[in-house]
């Protein structure tokens, strides 16, 4: 029988090494089965907001202030009901307005109420009331409506000025975008002086541009200040897809505060005598044949206040040859480079104000003050 083998000897290494190892297989094994959150059923606390910050408060003060000012415009067209061959008005399209005073006159864009058979104005507690159209600024895209409504359900937005604008001010817009609710956009004063067209193609001057997002539906709601106040009237975007791409236009308030008075007296833009006849064709002629710019003064009517003023107008030279007379450079200061200028001149105007021409006569600049007449 053979002799018993010795013992084997263990290893040091290995005495310590098995008992980390299970060290850390129990360890995985507690932190896997035991060292795990429990879901509550429970609401999680919620944790302290603290005081708003006060810009905060200022945009939530300057919300709740304006809102109740805006208003909710529904566009209808007229469709047949081929079942009782009637007539109806359906919706055909939305947009924004404000309140211009307590007489329930509602300002907003042209473009709004465009090709519309009637439109319904929702103000800020969800009443609605019919509105009958005024009178129009196409070209400058304003439109003024009336809706018969209480004095005391109509709260009128405060005016501001837009002369005195600058670069970085704070701008806020109210309107109802895609139809929505009332909704509160907010930015900067992107830039001053800026000009877009209108729908009737003649250029509307010293737009407002800002970044607060005017999507569709916001058109005609309004532009407003820190303080609250209206400077402009929101009118445009530049968007290639049709949204906000972070640049809007605002008819400016200093414009809309002249053009509804004479809405709401005329129920269209009315501009003083001036007393000439002016033809793009003719200055764009003398333009390519001479190189001149401004706009040629054609005629001058008898007795006007252009006449009084001694501003010449093209004179017969014999032979079938016309003879330039004064053409028109600069109107205020602006210059004048086609007819729609002179015309945008004449309309910051009232009738007995005094405009301010420079004209090129006998190749000299030639400086003229002129009174202006009533509308004729």
């Amino acid at each position: 029988m053979p002799p018993p083998a010795p013992p084997r000897r263990q290893s040091p290494l290995l005495r310590w090494l098995v008992p980390v190892l299970c060290l850390l297989v129990g360890f995985a094994f507690y932190r896997f089965f035991f060292d795990r959150g429990v879901a509550s059923l429970e609401p999680r606390l919620v944790a302290a907001r603290g005081e708003l910050a006060d810009v905060e408060k200022s945009t939530i003060d300057l919300f709740k202030t304006s809102s109740p000012s805006v208003v909710h415009i529904t566009t209808l067209r007229q469709a047949r009901d081929f079942r009782t061959r009637s007539i109806l008005d359906v919706p055909a399209g939305t947009g924004s307005g404000f309140i211009w005073d307590d007489a329930g006159h509602i300002v907003t864009n042209f473009h709004v109420v465009q090709e519309a058979s009637g439109a319904d104005v929702t103000l800020y507690n969800h009443e609605t009331y019919h509105a009958d159209l005024i009178g129009t600024a196409p070209s400058y895209d304003l439109a003024l409506l009336r809706i018969d409504a209480l004095k005391s359900k109509l709260r009128p937005i405060p005016i501001g000025t837009s002369a005195d604008l600058q670069v970085g001010q704070s701008t806020f817009a109210i309107g109802n975008p895609f139809g929505l609710d009332q909704s509160l956009t907010t930015g900067v004063l992107s830039a001053l002086g800026r000009t877009i067209q209108s729908v009737t193609g003649r250029p509307i001057e010293d737009v407002i541009q800002t970044d607060a997002a005017i999507n569709p539906g916001n058109s005609g709601g309004p532009l407003l200040d820190s303080a609250g106040r209206l400077i402009g009237v929101n009118t445009a975007i530049y968007s290639p897809s049709g949204v906000s791409s972070g640049i809007g236009f605002a008819v400016p308030v200093d414009t809309v505060n002249r053009i509804i008075p004479q809405l709401l007296a005329t129920g269209k833009v009315i501009r003083p005598y001036l007393g000439v006849q002016v033809s793009d064709a003719v200055s764009n002629q003398v333009s390519g044949q001479r190189g001149l710019n401004g706009v040629v003064v054609a005629g001058v009517e008898p007795d006007s206040p252009a006449a009084k003023a001694g501003l010449r107008g093209l004179q017969d030279a014999g032979n079938g040859r016309m003879m330039l007379g004064d053409i028109i450079q600069q109107a205020d200061g602006k210059p004048v480079r086609r007819a729609d200028d002179l015309f945008a001149a004449l309309e910051r105007h009232k009738a007995g104000e005094t405009i301010k021409l420079q004209v090129l006569r006998d190749s000299s600049p030639v400086e003229i003050e002129i009174t202006l007449g009533p509308p004729q």
